[in-house]
């Protein structure tokens, strides 16, 4: 029996260092701090569903919370970072997300979501094919990691007729084609990726379309990242987050990626 292969690369503290670059985000974060007069010897990591906000809406006094971090000229006094196992979009667009809900001034690299370690995976994977899956931005996140060669999961079932056998019935898809982004669609298909092999695929969200994901990711996983061709060894796969449910605003928890990372590898080890 085939078993299905997840793999949760752990980096050493060397290789972090090697593969970080600084930025210019970086620097000014941390000439805003020891600007302070009183700098803080510690920081505060916040969690930001049912934390700060629940949806788009501040939970209590959170953003008046959070001015207490900063001095009566805007200085920061203690550093602060957001972690959330949440995530679909760019650390550059939710730190802006962030900052106009909470009116303070946040930058990227205060946003970790479950995806930020998927950049310590930049050079290895750069210019190979790659697949994100997920809601949201998946392609535009790992794009702006670094990878050179990315389609979101929605692209790349595209460029195969009759992949997703239930396609027909799913109406609601005729509104999402309109709306994707061809920034990563344009560079990985004048490669045709029909005949390129996919060396890894990345859930970065949570999936839309579970059925059709499934179906896909089985192929690439089956087929050595080939869909339509015969068994080969399995690409690497790789989840941001292991959460089997979380809190949204419907009253009771709803299913998570832990959830579709066990309903992937059953159909797969079936």
């Amino acid at each position: 029996m085939k078993i299905l292969q997840i793999l949760r690369r752990k980096l050493s503290s060397s290789q972090i260092r090697s593969t970080a670059t600084p930025s210019l985000s970086l620097a000014f974060f941390y000439r805003q701090l020891h600007s302070s007069s009183n700098p803080a010897s510690f920081g505060v990591a916040f969690d930001i569903d049912g934390v700060l906000l629940r949806g788009s809406n501040p939970i209590g006094g959170s953003p008046r919370a959070l001015k207490r971090f900063y001095d009566d000229s805007g200085t920061l006094k203690v550093p602060y970072v957001f972690l959330t196992n949440g995530g679909g979009v760019p650390e550059s667009k939710r730190a802006k997300e962030l900052g106009s809900l909470l009116d303070v001034n946040i930058l990227p690299l205060q946003v970790i979501q479950g995806h930020s370690p998927f950049k310590q995976l930049m050079r290895r994977f750069e210019n190979e094919l790659i697949v994100a899956v997920g809601k949201g931005e998946p392609a535009e996140v790992m794009s702006e990691y670094g990878f050179k060669n990315v389609l979101s999961i929605d692209e790349y079932a595209s460029c195969f007729d009759n992949i997703d056998p239930l396609a027909q019935y799913k109406k609601w898809t005729d509104k999402l084609d309109g709306n994707q982004s061809s920034k990563s669609k344009h560079t990985a298909l004048s490669n045709d990726p029909c005949s390129q092999r996919v060396a890894a695929v990345f859930v970065v969200s949570d999936s839309v379309d579970w059925s059709r994901d499934i179906q896909v990711l089985c192929d690439i996983l089956r087929t050595g990242g080939l869909p339509g061709k015969e068994i080969a060894h399995q690409p690497p796969l790789f989840f941001a987050n292991d959460d089997l449910a979380y809190q949204a605003l419907f009253p009771s928890e709803r299913l998570g990626m832990g959830a579709f990372r066990i309903a992937v590898e059953s159909v797969f080890n079936a």
